[in-house]
């Protein structure tokens, strides 16, 4: 398993940390800190973070109530963010909704 990737369905819920190294999708209820040196993280559409969110890469379809710091950060279009960004790489779609600061590049 090479490239293993993650799965966190929809009507799951996690409270406490989450590490990881590979690829990871999230579309459940999480409440603590989210983390992975390289790694790519895709927040569903269905999902809720709370706490803050660490890895290589960030792709955010659904909510998160923390601080994303990554090297690539992708807001999709019904995202919704509360907290601050940190990233090499940002995009933001049109319809996506960040109450932050961003600290891009670097």
């Amino acid at each position: 398993m090479a490239n293993a990737t993650n799965v966190l369905s929809s009507g799951l819920e996690i409270t406490g940390s989450i590490r990881f190294s590979h690829d990871m999708i999230i579309d459940g209820k999480i409440e603590g800190e989210i983390t992975s040196d390289k790694g790519r993280i895709t927040i569903g559409e269905n999902a809720t973070i709370k706490g803050d969110v660490s890895a290589g890469e960030v792709k955010v379809y659904g909510n998160v109530e923390g601080k994303i710091t990554s090297q690539r950060c992708e807001l999709k279009d019904k995202s919704r963010i509360n907290g601050d960004i940190k990233s090499k790489v940002f995009s933001m779609e049109e319809g996506a909704k960040l109450s932050g600061r961003t600290d891009i590049g670097g």
